[in-house]
Protein backbone atom coordinates (compact mmCIF):
# COMPACT_ATOMS: atom_id res chain seq x y z
CA UNK A 1 0.00 0.00 0.00
CA UNK A 2 2.77 2.48 0.92
CA UNK A 3 6.46 2.53 0.12
CA UNK A 4 8.98 4.66 2.07
CA UNK A 5 6.30 7.24 2.83
CA UNK A 6 7.40 10.55 4.37
CA UNK A 7 5.63 13.83 5.08
CA UNK A 8 6.23 16.95 7.11
CA UNK A 9 5.12 20.51 7.60
CA UNK A 10 7.68 23.34 7.22
CA UNK A 11 10.30 22.79 9.90
CA UNK A 12 8.42 19.86 11.44
CA UNK A 13 8.71 16.32 10.03
CA UNK A 14 5.71 14.13 10.87
CA UNK A 15 5.90 10.82 8.96
CA UNK A 16 9.28 9.28 8.15
CA UNK A 17 9.91 6.27 5.91
CA UNK A 18 6.71 4.28 6.49
CA UNK A 19 6.21 1.17 4.38
CA UNK A 20 3.20 -1.07 4.92
CA UNK A 21 0.81 -3.36 3.12
CA UNK A 22 -2.78 -4.05 4.14
CA UNK A 23 -4.63 -6.79 2.26
CA UNK A 24 -8.30 -7.78 2.18
CA UNK A 25 -9.35 -9.22 5.53
CA UNK A 26 -6.54 -7.44 7.41
CA UNK A 27 -7.26 -4.84 10.08
CA UNK A 28 -4.30 -2.62 10.87
CA UNK A 29 -4.49 -0.51 14.03
CA UNK A 30 -2.34 2.64 14.15
CA UNK A 31 -1.25 3.85 17.60
CA UNK A 32 1.21 6.37 18.98
CA UNK A 33 1.53 9.47 21.08
CA UNK A 34 -0.63 12.52 20.29
CA UNK A 35 1.10 14.42 17.49
CA UNK A 36 3.02 11.36 16.23
CA UNK A 37 1.24 11.53 12.85
CA UNK A 38 -1.62 9.01 13.08
CA UNK A 39 -4.25 11.26 11.50
CA UNK A 40 -1.68 12.56 9.02
CA UNK A 41 -1.00 8.97 7.91
CA UNK A 42 -4.71 8.41 7.25
CA UNK A 43 -4.87 11.65 5.25
CA UNK A 44 -1.91 10.44 3.17
CA UNK A 45 -3.55 7.04 2.60
CA UNK A 46 -6.79 8.71 1.50
CA UNK A 47 -5.01 11.04 -0.92
CA UNK A 48 -5.99 14.20 0.97
CA UNK A 49 -2.29 14.97 1.50
CA UNK A 50 0.57 14.47 -0.95
CA UNK A 51 3.66 12.77 0.51
CA UNK A 52 7.01 14.56 0.35
CA UNK A 53 8.62 11.19 -0.42
CA UNK A 54 7.39 7.72 -1.27
CA UNK A 55 4.06 6.72 -2.76
CA UNK A 56 0.61 5.42 -1.82
CA UNK A 57 -1.18 2.75 -3.86
CA UNK A 58 -4.55 1.13 -3.32
CA UNK A 59 -7.03 -0.85 -5.37
CA UNK A 60 -10.80 -0.68 -5.39
CA UNK A 61 -13.09 1.72 -3.56
CA UNK A 62 -12.02 3.86 -0.61
CA UNK A 63 -14.05 5.21 2.34
CA UNK A 64 -12.81 7.54 5.08
CA UNK A 65 -14.38 8.42 8.44
CA UNK A 66 -12.39 11.36 9.88
CA UNK A 67 -12.69 12.59 13.45
CA UNK A 68 -14.53 15.72 12.38
CA UNK A 69 -16.99 16.23 9.54
CA UNK A 70 -16.90 19.51 7.62
CA UNK A 71 -20.53 20.50 7.12
CA UNK A 72 -21.82 22.23 3.99
CA UNK A 73 -24.66 24.65 4.76
CA UNK A 74 -28.00 22.99 4.05
CA UNK A 75 -26.53 19.47 3.76
CA UNK A 76 -28.83 16.82 5.18
CA UNK A 77 -28.57 13.30 6.55
CA UNK A 78 -30.14 12.12 3.30
CA UNK A 79 -27.34 13.77 1.32
CA UNK A 80 -24.76 11.78 3.30
CA UNK A 81 -26.68 8.57 2.74
CA UNK A 82 -27.00 9.23 -1.00
CA UNK A 83 -23.29 10.03 -1.30
CA UNK A 84 -22.27 6.89 0.58
CA UNK A 85 -24.46 4.66 -1.57
CA UNK A 86 -23.55 6.31 -4.88
CA UNK A 87 -21.07 3.58 -5.81
CA UNK A 88 -23.48 0.82 -4.82
CA UNK A 89 -26.32 2.32 -6.83
CA UNK A 90 -24.20 3.06 -9.90
CA UNK A 91 -22.87 -0.51 -9.89
CA UNK A 92 -26.42 -1.90 -9.66
CA UNK A 93 -27.50 0.39 -12.51
CA UNK A 94 -24.54 -0.77 -14.57
CA UNK A 95 -25.63 -4.38 -14.08
CA UNK A 96 -29.17 -3.52 -15.15
CA UNK A 97 -27.91 -1.86 -18.34
CA UNK A 98 -25.47 -4.65 -19.13
CA UNK A 99 -28.18 -7.29 -18.62
CA UNK A 100 -30.69 -5.43 -20.76
CA UNK A 101 -28.19 -4.88 -23.58
CA UNK A 102 -26.57 -8.31 -23.40
CA UNK A 103 -26.29 -10.07 -26.73
CA UNK A 104 -25.48 -13.78 -26.47
CA UNK A 105 -23.61 -13.71 -29.76
CA UNK A 106 -21.60 -10.47 -29.53
CA UNK A 107 -21.43 -9.42 -25.84
CA UNK A 108 -18.70 -10.53 -23.44
CA UNK A 109 -19.92 -12.95 -20.79
CA UNK A 110 -16.72 -12.29 -18.82
CA UNK A 111 -17.48 -8.56 -18.51
CA UNK A 112 -21.02 -9.31 -17.36
CA UNK A 113 -19.65 -11.75 -14.77
CA UNK A 114 -17.27 -9.10 -13.45
CA UNK A 115 -20.08 -6.57 -13.01
CA UNK A 116 -22.21 -9.21 -11.28
CA UNK A 117 -19.33 -10.06 -8.93
CA UNK A 118 -19.01 -6.38 -7.92
CA UNK A 119 -22.76 -6.17 -7.27
CA UNK A 120 -22.62 -9.30 -5.12
CA UNK A 121 -19.59 -7.99 -3.23
CA UNK A 122 -21.43 -4.74 -2.48
CA UNK A 123 -24.71 -6.60 -1.78
CA UNK A 124 -26.40 -3.77 -3.67
CA UNK A 125 -29.90 -5.21 -3.20
CA UNK A 126 -29.50 -4.84 0.58
CA UNK A 127 -27.83 -1.41 0.73
CA UNK A 128 -30.85 0.63 1.86
CA UNK A 129 -31.58 -1.77 4.71
CA UNK A 130 -27.93 -1.81 5.79
CA UNK A 131 -27.90 1.98 6.10
CA UNK A 132 -31.05 1.96 8.20
CA UNK A 133 -29.70 -0.82 10.44
CA UNK A 134 -26.35 0.94 10.90
CA UNK A 135 -28.02 4.27 11.74
CA UNK A 136 -30.24 2.51 14.28
CA UNK A 137 -27.51 0.40 15.91
CA UNK A 138 -25.11 3.34 16.18
CA UNK A 139 -27.76 5.59 17.67
CA UNK A 140 -27.56 7.99 14.73
CA UNK A 141 -30.21 10.32 13.33
CA UNK A 142 -32.55 8.52 10.89
CA UNK A 143 -34.42 11.61 9.74
CA UNK A 144 -33.11 12.01 6.18
CA UNK A 145 -34.40 15.59 5.98
CA UNK A 146 -32.51 16.72 9.08
CA UNK A 147 -29.72 19.20 8.31
CA UNK A 148 -26.28 18.30 9.62
CA UNK A 149 -25.86 21.80 11.07
CA UNK A 150 -28.51 20.97 13.68
CA UNK A 151 -26.65 17.84 14.85
CA UNK A 152 -23.89 17.69 17.44
CA UNK A 153 -20.36 16.63 16.51
CA UNK A 154 -21.04 13.13 17.84
CA UNK A 155 -24.35 12.82 16.02
CA UNK A 156 -22.77 13.85 12.71
CA UNK A 157 -19.93 11.38 13.27
CA UNK A 158 -22.34 8.50 13.84
CA UNK A 159 -24.28 9.31 10.66
CA UNK A 160 -21.08 9.37 8.61
CA UNK A 161 -19.82 6.13 10.19
CA UNK A 162 -23.12 4.34 9.52
CA UNK A 163 -23.05 5.41 5.87
CA UNK A 164 -19.47 4.24 5.40
CA UNK A 165 -20.14 0.87 7.01
CA UNK A 166 -23.11 0.32 4.71
CA UNK A 167 -21.01 1.18 1.63
CA UNK A 168 -18.69 -1.86 1.95
CA UNK A 169 -15.60 -0.16 0.54
CA UNK A 170 -12.52 -2.19 -0.36
CA UNK A 171 -10.42 0.02 1.93
CA UNK A 172 -11.93 1.57 5.05
CA UNK A 173 -10.00 4.26 6.97
CA UNK A 174 -11.29 5.07 10.48
CA UNK A 175 -9.98 7.80 12.79
CA UNK A 176 -10.89 7.16 16.45
CA UNK A 177 -14.21 5.48 15.54
CA UNK A 178 -15.30 4.72 19.14
CA UNK A 179 -15.07 8.30 20.44
CA UNK A 180 -18.76 9.04 19.98
CA UNK A 181 -20.21 5.54 20.41
CA UNK A 182 -21.83 3.93 23.43
CA UNK A 183 -21.32 0.29 24.39
CA UNK A 184 -24.02 -1.02 22.01
CA UNK A 185 -22.60 1.06 19.16
CA UNK A 186 -19.08 -0.21 19.82
CA UNK A 187 -20.31 -3.81 19.88
CA UNK A 188 -22.00 -3.26 16.49
CA UNK A 189 -18.87 -1.62 15.06
CA UNK A 190 -16.72 -4.48 16.33
CA UNK A 191 -18.89 -7.07 14.58
CA UNK A 192 -18.87 -5.07 11.35
CA UNK A 193 -15.08 -4.73 11.35
CA UNK A 194 -14.31 -8.35 12.20
CA UNK A 195 -16.51 -9.43 9.28
CA UNK A 196 -15.22 -6.80 6.84
CA UNK A 197 -14.31 -8.33 3.49
CA UNK A 198 -11.91 -5.55 2.50
CA UNK A 199 -8.96 -3.96 4.30
CA UNK A 200 -9.30 -1.71 7.34
CA UNK A 201 -6.90 0.84 8.86
CA UNK A 202 -7.97 2.12 12.29
CA UNK A 203 -6.44 4.93 14.31
CA UNK A 204 -7.58 4.23 17.87
CA UNK A 205 -6.79 4.66 21.55
CA UNK A 206 -9.43 2.07 22.49
CA UNK A 207 -7.54 -0.79 24.12
CA UNK A 208 -10.51 -3.15 23.97
CA UNK A 209 -11.04 -2.46 20.26
CA UNK A 210 -7.38 -3.37 19.67
CA UNK A 211 -7.95 -6.70 21.35
CA UNK A 212 -11.20 -7.40 19.52
CA UNK A 213 -10.39 -6.34 15.94
CA UNK A 214 -6.72 -5.64 15.12
CA UNK A 215 -4.74 -8.25 13.20
CA UNK A 216 -1.58 -6.07 13.44
CA UNK A 217 -0.52 -2.85 15.18
CA UNK A 218 1.61 -0.07 13.68
CA UNK A 219 3.25 2.08 16.38
CA UNK A 220 4.36 5.52 15.17
CA UNK A 221 6.29 6.32 18.35
CA UNK A 222 10.10 6.62 17.99
CA UNK A 223 12.10 3.40 17.92
CA UNK A 224 15.79 2.51 18.05
CA UNK A 225 16.23 2.76 14.27
CA UNK A 226 14.06 5.86 13.99
CA UNK A 227 11.29 4.10 12.06
CA UNK A 228 7.74 3.11 13.04
CA UNK A 229 7.41 -0.48 14.25
CA UNK A 230 4.86 -2.99 12.97
CA UNK A 231 3.78 -5.53 15.60
CA UNK A 232 2.32 -8.52 13.80
CA UNK A 233 1.02 -10.38 16.84
CA UNK A 234 -2.55 -9.23 17.59
CA UNK A 235 -3.76 -8.14 21.00
CA UNK A 236 -3.08 -5.15 23.24
CA UNK A 237 -1.23 -7.14 25.92
CA UNK A 238 1.10 -8.75 23.37
CA UNK A 239 1.77 -5.34 21.79
CA UNK A 240 2.57 -3.72 25.17
CA UNK A 241 4.92 -6.56 26.12
CA UNK A 242 6.80 -6.42 22.80
CA UNK A 243 7.07 -2.62 22.92
CA UNK A 244 8.35 -2.62 26.51
CA UNK A 245 10.95 -5.25 25.60
CA UNK A 246 12.14 -3.20 22.62
CA UNK A 247 12.38 -0.05 24.73
CA UNK A 248 14.35 -1.98 27.38
CA UNK A 249 16.86 -3.18 24.74
CA UNK A 250 17.15 0.38 23.41
CA UNK A 251 17.90 1.76 26.86
CA UNK A 252 20.40 -1.02 27.63
CA UNK A 253 22.29 -0.33 24.40
CA UNK A 254 22.33 3.39 25.08
CA UNK A 255 23.57 2.78 28.63
CA UNK A 256 26.41 0.55 27.37
CA UNK A 257 27.43 3.03 24.68
CA UNK A 258 27.34 5.92 27.12
CA UNK A 259 29.69 4.04 29.46
CA UNK A 260 32.00 3.18 26.57
CA UNK A 261 32.00 6.80 25.41
CA UNK A 262 33.00 7.94 28.89
CA UNK A 263 35.94 5.50 28.96
CA UNK A 264 37.12 6.58 25.53
CA UNK A 265 36.76 10.26 26.46
CA UNK A 266 38.94 9.67 29.54
CA UNK A 267 41.48 7.84 27.39
CA UNK A 268 41.46 10.67 24.88
CA UNK A 269 41.98 13.29 27.61
CA UNK A 270 44.95 11.35 29.00
CA UNK A 271 46.43 11.04 25.51
CA UNK A 272 46.14 14.77 24.83
CA UNK A 273 47.67 15.51 28.21
CA UNK A 274 50.59 13.23 27.39
CA UNK A 275 50.95 14.86 24.00
CA UNK A 276 51.13 18.37 25.49
CA UNK A 277 53.77 17.24 28.00
CA UNK A 278 55.51 15.03 25.42
CA UNK A 279 55.30 12.54 28.31
CA UNK A 280 58.61 13.99 29.72
CA UNK A 281 60.59 10.71 29.35
CA UNK A 282 63.25 9.82 31.90
CA UNK A 283 66.76 11.01 31.30
CA UNK A 284 68.58 9.14 28.56
CA UNK A 285 65.47 8.07 26.60
CA UNK A 286 64.50 9.15 23.09
CA UNK A 287 62.29 12.17 23.69
CA UNK A 288 61.13 12.59 20.07
CA UNK A 289 60.24 8.92 19.66
CA UNK A 290 58.04 9.07 22.79
CA UNK A 291 56.30 12.23 21.55
CA UNK A 292 55.57 10.58 18.20
CA UNK A 293 54.11 7.61 20.08
CA UNK A 294 51.82 9.94 21.99
CA UNK A 295 50.51 11.46 18.77
CA UNK A 296 49.78 8.01 17.37
CA UNK A 297 47.98 7.11 20.60
CA UNK A 298 45.80 10.23 20.38
CA UNK A 299 44.90 9.58 16.74
CA UNK A 300 43.88 6.02 17.60
CA UNK A 301 41.64 7.31 20.40
CA UNK A 302 40.16 9.91 18.04
CA UNK A 303 39.32 7.21 15.51
CA UNK A 304 37.63 5.09 18.18
CA UNK A 305 35.53 8.03 19.36
CA UNK A 306 34.46 8.90 15.81
CA UNK A 307 33.58 5.26 15.15
CA UNK A 308 31.49 5.19 18.31
CA UNK A 309 29.64 8.34 17.29
CA UNK A 310 28.90 6.88 13.86
CA UNK A 311 27.46 3.67 15.32
CA UNK A 312 25.72 5.15 18.36
CA UNK A 313 21.97 5.27 18.79
CA UNK A 314 20.10 8.31 20.00
CA UNK A 315 18.93 8.73 23.56
CA UNK A 316 15.64 6.85 23.89
CA UNK A 317 12.98 9.53 24.31
CA UNK A 318 11.08 8.56 27.45
CA UNK A 319 7.37 8.12 26.77
CA UNK A 320 5.41 11.15 27.99
CA UNK A 321 4.42 10.59 31.59
CA UNK A 322 1.54 12.45 33.18
CA UNK A 323 2.83 14.29 36.28
CA UNK A 324 -0.54 14.52 37.96
CA UNK A 325 -0.61 17.28 40.60
CA UNK A 326 -1.36 16.61 44.27
CA UNK A 327 -4.93 17.89 44.21
CA UNK A 328 -6.50 18.89 47.53
CA UNK A 329 -9.45 17.26 49.23
CA UNK A 330 -11.98 19.81 50.42
CA UNK A 331 -13.02 19.47 54.07
CA UNK A 332 -16.21 21.43 54.80
CA UNK A 333 -16.30 23.12 58.21
CA UNK A 334 -20.06 22.80 58.71
CA UNK A 335 -21.85 20.55 58.52
CA UNK A 336 -18.93 18.12 58.37
CA UNK A 337 -20.73 15.60 56.15
CA UNK A 338 -21.79 18.13 53.49
CA UNK A 339 -21.16 17.15 49.86
CA UNK A 340 -19.18 19.54 47.70
CA UNK A 341 -21.86 19.36 44.98
CA UNK A 342 -25.48 18.43 45.66
CA UNK A 343 -28.00 18.09 42.80
CA UNK A 344 -31.59 16.96 43.33
CA UNK A 345 -34.48 16.20 41.01
CA UNK A 346 -32.75 17.59 37.88
CA UNK A 347 -34.56 18.20 34.62
CA UNK A 348 -33.19 19.91 31.51
CA UNK A 349 -35.50 20.59 28.58
CA UNK A 350 -34.69 19.50 25.07
CA UNK A 351 -35.53 20.97 21.70
CA UNK A 352 -39.15 22.02 21.18
CA UNK A 353 -41.25 18.94 20.63
CA UNK A 354 -38.50 16.53 21.75
CA UNK A 355 -37.86 14.64 24.98
CA UNK A 356 -35.93 16.31 27.82
CA UNK A 357 -32.16 16.12 27.61
CA UNK A 358 -32.16 14.98 31.24
CA UNK A 359 -34.98 14.02 33.57
CA UNK A 360 -34.24 12.35 36.91
CA UNK A 361 -37.29 12.90 39.11
CA UNK A 362 -36.68 12.07 42.76
CA UNK A 363 -32.93 11.49 42.19
CA UNK A 364 -30.18 13.04 44.32
CA UNK A 365 -26.62 13.12 42.99
CA UNK A 366 -23.95 14.12 45.49
CA UNK A 367 -20.18 14.52 45.20
CA UNK A 368 -18.59 14.27 48.66
CA UNK A 369 -14.99 15.31 49.46
CA UNK A 370 -12.60 12.80 47.85
CA UNK A 371 -15.67 11.02 46.45
CA UNK A 372 -15.91 9.00 43.26
CA UNK A 373 -18.71 8.61 40.71
CA UNK A 374 -18.77 6.75 37.38
CA UNK A 375 -21.58 7.76 35.01
CA UNK A 376 -22.51 5.38 32.17
CA UNK A 377 -25.36 5.01 29.71
CA UNK A 378 -26.28 5.00 26.06
CA UNK A 379 -25.80 7.95 23.73
CA UNK A 380 -28.52 10.51 24.39
CA UNK A 381 -29.16 9.30 27.93
CA UNK A 382 -27.94 12.62 29.36
CA UNK A 383 -24.43 11.88 30.64
CA UNK A 384 -22.91 15.10 29.27
CA UNK A 385 -25.96 17.09 30.35
CA UNK A 386 -25.68 15.77 33.91
CA UNK A 387 -22.00 16.69 34.04
CA UNK A 388 -22.96 20.16 32.81
CA UNK A 389 -25.52 20.42 35.62
CA UNK A 390 -22.93 19.33 38.19
CA UNK A 391 -20.48 21.88 36.77
CA UNK A 392 -23.08 24.64 36.72
CA UNK A 393 -22.71 25.26 32.98
CA UNK A 394 -26.13 23.79 32.09
CA UNK A 395 -29.22 25.33 33.64
CA UNK A 396 -32.15 23.30 34.89
CA UNK A 397 -35.84 24.02 34.35
CA UNK A 398 -36.51 21.92 37.44
CA UNK A 399 -34.33 20.86 40.34
CA UNK A 400 -31.89 22.06 42.96
CA UNK A 401 -28.12 22.50 42.89
CA UNK A 402 -25.80 23.58 45.69
CA UNK A 403 -22.01 23.91 45.79
CA UNK A 404 -19.90 24.51 48.88
CA UNK A 405 -18.45 28.04 49.03
CA UNK A 406 -14.85 28.15 47.84
CA UNK A 407 -15.04 24.85 45.96
CA UNK A 408 -12.87 24.79 42.84
CA UNK A 409 -14.12 22.70 39.91
CA UNK A 410 -12.04 21.39 37.02
CA UNK A 411 -14.06 20.43 33.94
CA UNK A 412 -13.16 18.62 30.70
CA UNK A 413 -16.00 18.55 28.17
CA UNK A 414 -16.28 16.46 25.01
CA UNK A 415 -16.19 19.52 22.78
CA UNK A 416 -13.22 21.12 24.55
CA UNK A 417 -14.76 24.48 25.46
CA UNK A 418 -12.19 26.64 27.19
CA UNK A 419 -12.58 29.58 29.46
CA UNK A 420 -9.97 32.30 29.47
CA UNK A 421 -10.64 32.57 25.77
CA UNK A 422 -11.50 36.21 25.22
CA UNK A 423 -10.06 37.02 21.82
CA UNK A 424 -9.11 34.73 18.93
CA UNK A 425 -8.35 31.35 20.49
CA UNK A 426 -7.05 29.59 17.43
CA UNK A 427 -4.22 32.04 16.77
CA UNK A 428 -2.98 32.05 20.37
CA UNK A 429 -0.39 29.70 21.79
CA UNK A 430 -0.98 27.26 24.60
CA UNK A 431 1.08 29.40 26.97
CA UNK A 432 -1.01 32.48 26.07
CA UNK A 433 -4.35 30.72 26.53
CA UNK A 434 -3.22 29.11 29.77
CA UNK A 435 -2.12 32.51 31.09
CA UNK A 436 -5.42 34.12 30.05
CA UNK A 437 -7.36 31.41 31.88
CA UNK A 438 -5.22 31.87 35.01
CA UNK A 439 -5.89 35.64 35.00
CA UNK A 440 -9.62 35.09 34.50
CA UNK A 441 -9.82 32.61 37.39
CA UNK A 442 -7.73 34.87 39.59
CA UNK A 443 -9.98 37.88 38.89
CA UNK A 444 -13.09 35.86 39.75
CA UNK A 445 -11.60 34.52 42.97
CA UNK A 446 -11.61 30.93 41.64
CA UNK A 447 -7.82 30.56 41.78
CA UNK A 448 -5.53 30.41 44.79
CA UNK A 449 -2.11 31.65 43.58
CA UNK A 450 -0.44 29.25 46.00
CA UNK A 451 -2.09 26.28 44.26
CA UNK A 452 -1.47 27.20 40.62
CA UNK A 453 -0.47 24.18 38.49
CA UNK A 454 2.03 25.23 35.76
CA UNK A 455 1.14 23.72 32.41
CA UNK A 456 4.72 22.63 31.69
CA UNK A 457 4.80 20.72 34.99
CA UNK A 458 2.18 18.23 33.83
CA UNK A 459 4.32 16.78 31.03
CA UNK A 460 1.35 16.36 28.69
CA UNK A 461 2.78 18.79 26.12
CA UNK A 462 6.31 19.89 25.32
CA UNK A 463 7.33 23.54 25.61
CA UNK A 464 7.74 23.57 21.83
CA UNK A 465 4.09 22.51 21.41
CA UNK A 466 2.91 25.06 23.98
CA UNK A 467 4.65 27.77 21.98
CA UNK A 468 2.64 26.87 18.88
CA UNK A 469 -0.85 28.21 18.07
CA UNK A 470 -3.45 25.85 19.51
CA UNK A 471 -5.01 25.45 16.06
CA UNK A 472 -1.79 23.81 14.83
CA UNK A 473 -1.91 21.10 17.50
CA UNK A 474 -3.40 17.71 16.71
CA UNK A 475 -6.83 16.88 18.11
CA UNK A 476 -5.17 14.67 20.72
CA UNK A 477 -2.73 17.42 21.73
CA UNK A 478 -5.63 19.86 22.09
CA UNK A 479 -7.33 17.28 24.32
CA UNK A 480 -4.20 17.17 26.50
CA UNK A 481 -4.30 20.96 26.70
CA UNK A 482 -7.95 20.84 27.81
CA UNK A 483 -6.95 18.45 30.60
CA UNK A 484 -4.17 20.83 31.66
CA UNK A 485 -6.67 23.72 31.78
CA UNK A 486 -8.95 21.69 34.04
CA UNK A 487 -6.06 21.09 36.46
CA UNK A 488 -4.75 24.68 36.44
CA UNK A 489 -6.47 25.82 39.68
CA UNK A 490 -5.81 22.57 41.60
CA UNK A 491 -9.55 21.75 41.75
CA UNK A 492 -11.32 20.05 44.62
CA UNK A 493 -13.58 18.29 42.11
CA UNK A 494 -12.73 16.94 38.63
CA UNK A 495 -15.63 16.51 36.19
CA UNK A 496 -14.47 14.58 33.11
CA UNK A 497 -16.64 13.86 30.07
CA UNK A 498 -15.21 10.99 27.98
CA UNK A 499 -11.66 11.71 29.20
CA UNK A 500 -10.04 9.00 27.04
CA UNK A 501 -11.25 10.49 23.74
CA UNK A 502 -8.34 11.36 21.42
CA UNK A 503 -5.69 10.55 24.04
CA UNK A 504 -2.85 8.12 23.42
CA UNK A 505 -2.94 4.68 25.02
CA UNK A 506 0.00 5.41 27.35
CA UNK A 507 -1.60 8.62 28.62
CA UNK A 508 -4.94 6.84 29.18
CA UNK A 509 -3.17 4.32 31.41
CA UNK A 510 -1.41 7.11 33.36
CA UNK A 511 -4.62 9.12 33.73
CA UNK A 512 -6.60 6.14 35.01
CA UNK A 513 -4.03 5.47 37.72
CA UNK A 514 -3.95 9.16 38.69
CA UNK A 515 -7.73 9.40 39.00
CA UNK A 516 -7.78 6.41 41.31
CA UNK A 517 -5.07 7.89 43.54
CA UNK A 518 -5.92 11.61 43.72
CA UNK A 519 -7.31 13.18 46.91
CA UNK A 520 -9.76 15.33 44.92
CA UNK A 521 -13.29 14.18 44.17
CA UNK A 522 -13.70 12.74 40.65
CA UNK A 523 -16.75 12.27 38.43
CA UNK A 524 -16.19 10.46 35.13
CA UNK A 525 -18.68 9.91 32.32
CA UNK A 526 -17.29 7.38 29.84
CA UNK A 527 -18.18 4.75 27.28
CA UNK A 528 -14.60 3.36 27.31
CA UNK A 529 -15.06 -0.29 28.23
CA UNK A 530 -11.53 -0.78 29.57
CA UNK A 531 -11.77 2.36 31.73
CA UNK A 532 -15.14 1.19 33.06
CA UNK A 533 -13.48 -2.08 34.03
CA UNK A 534 -10.56 -0.21 35.64
CA UNK A 535 -13.03 1.86 37.71
CA UNK A 536 -15.38 -1.02 38.48
CA UNK A 537 -15.22 -0.43 42.25
CA UNK A 538 -16.46 3.19 41.99
CA UNK A 539 -20.09 4.08 42.77
CA UNK A 540 -21.91 3.93 39.45
CA UNK A 541 -24.86 5.82 38.01
CA UNK A 542 -26.28 4.21 34.87
CA UNK A 543 -28.60 6.60 33.04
Amino acid sequence: MTSHLSFGFPGRPVINDVSLRVSAGHRLAVVGENGSGKTTLLRLLSGELTPSAGEVRHQGTLAVVPQELVVTPGETVGDLVAGALATVRSTAAELDRASAEFDHERSSLHELAQILARVEHLAAWDAERRVDVALTRLGACRDLSRTLETLSVGERFRVRLACRLAGRADLLLLDEPTNHLDRDGIDFLTRELTGWAGAVVIVTHDRQLLDDTATAILDLDPSMDGKPVLYGQPGYVAYRFAKNQALHRWRQRYKAETKRAELLAARLDASYEGLSDEWRPPKGSNKHRRATGARIHVKAADRLVEKLKAEAVEVPPPPPVLHFPDLPSMSPLWPPASPIIDVRNPRVHGRPGSAPRLDLPGERITVPPAGRLLITGANGAGKSTLLGVLAGTVGMDRGYRAVLPGARLGVVTQEGERRGAAGPQESRTGFELYGALALELLASGALDPDHLVPVAFLGVLSEEDLDRPVAELSVGQQRRFDLACALLAAPHVLLLDEPTNHLSIDLVDDLTQALRATSAAVVVATHDRRMQDDLHDWPRLDL
